[in-house]
């Protein structure tokens, strides 16, 4: 896989990732602060990579669940956000 091509999928998981994230906690990123979504950033950028390596392996090993790997790759990385997001609530 070229680097183009694994920044492009990177970037789409990440949209769809934050659009789950943003569909999910409407209200609780609206009143969030600059510093609690900095941490909600940082925890699904820190889940990203091992995310991102499970997808590739999964579709490399049975390609035709690519898109289910790709779907279960978003909603990892968007409950690693929900989950700091939760945690800076307390």
């Amino acid at each position: 896989m070229s680097y183009s091509d694994l920044d492009t999928l990177g970037k789409a998981l990440a949209n769809a990732a934050m659009t789950v994230l943003v569909r999910s906690c409407r209200a609780e990123l609206a009143a969030a602060s600059h510093e609690r979504l900095d941490g909600v950033c940082v925890a699904m950028r820190a889940k990203a990579r091992s995310v991102v390596d499970q997808l590739l392996d999964d579709a490399r090993a049975a390609p035709w669940v690519a898109e289910a790997a790709f779907a279960a790759a978003t909603l990892e990385l968007a409950q690693a956000g929900i989950a700091a997001l939760k945690a800076s609530e307390a």
